[in-house]
């Protein structure tokens, strides 16, 4: 056995080395389903090398990232404002000091904002099963919210809330139950009664919103006034980052905020807006994507001669050529938006075009 070891041993040694060839009926029974390999076709073994390179890349980045973070933030202040079901986290991070996290949002901005997406959270229940008198199976979600209203609508005037607020409050969710217990009386769901629950309550969820945010937005500006002050001059060289996802990025409140005290010239340069696929993110995500994109600047200088250049599809001029010449060949025009430069200070979110209403008090 100690030598049948050792001739195995010396077989594979042999192969690895490419001193014998070794063939299967050479190899032990344990080996021989296991052992063999189909060799790739040339091309597709260079193209798999080729691509490990980028595959490689993101590995090179994140050790660079990490001395990039320490240099950044040894030299400049960062404020990140990040999104939350509370009205958003502020934390303004200074160089040699632990992150200072802002207080919350008062919490009646969650009461007003708790009441009015409950309004809307019915619509949810009930617009799958308008007309549907045959399928009942809206009826238990409802009975089950139904008596939760009810629980909030005993407590609504020690809810944290102004008292002028409170009648507001109390006929949202008072309408919230009168609708559903209709709806589960009659058994159905009707697109007319549907209708008019939601022409009642549209006021009445204006005036919430509204508050919500006057809540939210002066809580940020008196944080963000006592920072200005805190950081003195090096305000001047901090950078400030938000996050959204698409439903926020029109009128994004904490970015709206920021860009108050940073000003026109800072965004897209010291104020980003950094687009995510929810609606929370966390701080580590946040700076290191602030990271990422202020590091970049410095390959786009070296390589493209702009700082800027990083921070857009390096192909999307290529490829907007290419899109121009292809529709021409169709016999058509291509349907583009105006070239931007690519330092532009433009707001990063819908600024022009269209017609319309455009708030709640237009509508």
């Amino acid at each position: 056995m100690f030598n049948r070891s050792i001739g195995v041993a010396a077989l594979l040694a042999a192969a690895a080395l490419g001193t014998a060839p070794v063939r299967a009926a050479d190899l032990p029974d344990y080996l021989q389903t296991l052992s063999g390999t189909t060799p790739p076709a040339p091309g597709d073994l260079a193209t798999k090398n080729v691509l490990q390179l980028n595959t490689s890349m993101f590995g090179l980045y994140a050790n660079a990232g990490t001395v990039f973070r320490k240099n950044i933030l040894a030299k400049h202040p960062i404020i990140l404002a990040l999104f939350s079901g509370s009205g958003g986290r502020m934390i303004l991070y200074r160089p040699g000091q632990p992150p200072l996290e802002a207080p919350s949002v008062p919490r009646v901005y969650q009461v007003m904002k708790s009441l009015g997406h409950s309004t809307l959270a019915i619509s949810e229940v009930v617009m799958p099963y308008i007309g549907n008198a045959a399928d009942r199976s809206w009826m238990g979600p409802m009975r089950a919210y139904l008596s939760e209203h009810r629980t909030a609508l005993e407590g609504i005037d020690e809810a944290d809330q102004p008292a002028a607020w409170r009648a507001n409050s109390r006929a949202t969710l008072e309408n919230n139950i009168a609708f559903m217990e209709d709806c589960l009386a009659k058994g159905t769901i009707t697109m007319a009664a549907t209708e008019a629950f939601a022409a009642k309550q549209a006021p009445l969820l204006k005036l919430g919103i509204t508050w919500a945010a006057e809540t939210q937005v002066k809580h940020w500006m008196e944080v963000l006034d006592g920072w200005k002050k805190l950081l003195g001059p090096d305000f001047a060289k901090a950078y400030g980052a938000s996050n959204t996802i698409y439903v926020a990025r029109q009128n994004n409140v904490l970015f709206s905020v920021l860009a108050q005290y940073f000003g026109p010239d800072a965004i897209n340069d010291r104020l980003l807006l950094i687009e995510t696929m929810g609606f929370t993110t966390t701080p580590e995500e946040m700076l290191s994507s602030v990271v990422r994109i202020v590091s970049d600047r410095a390959v786009g200088s070296l390589f493209f001669k702009s700082n800027s250049m990083m921070a857009y599809e390096l192909m999307g001029t290529d490829a907007r050529k290419t899109i121009i010449s292809e529709m021409k060949a169709r016999g058509q025009d291509a349907f583009l938006p105006p070239l931007v430069p690519f330092g532009s200070k433009q707001w990063p979110a819908l600024i022009s075009g269209g017609s319309g209403p455009a708030s709640l008090d237009d509508l």
